[in-house]
């Protein structure tokens, strides 16, 4: 699941190399960190966040039952 996410986000970046996908256990499940260059945020949000949405879509039928919460960081925010 980590590199369909990572595959799905560097293809609509303009700074591929600065993705990463880090998965972290939650008490609600599986968590994917999703880390970008603070220029390609706005891409990967997308038009009133329609860009994470189809993301979070394609992840969680991809997923299955168990599901899949995917959270969009800004490199510079968080470390």
């Amino acid at each position: 699941m980590q590199e369909v996410v990572e595959h799905l986000v560097a293809g609509i970046v303009e700074n591929p190399d600065e993705v990463s996908v880090r998965a972290k256990q939650t008490r609600r499940g599986e968590l994917f960190e999703v880390r970008v260059n603070p220029n390609d945020l706005g891409k990967v949000i997308g038009r009133q966040g329609r860009t994470a949405t189809a993301i979070r879509t394609v992840a969680s039928a991809i997923a299955g039952a168990d599901g899949a919460r995917i959270d969009f960081v800004d490199v510079d925010r968080r470390s």
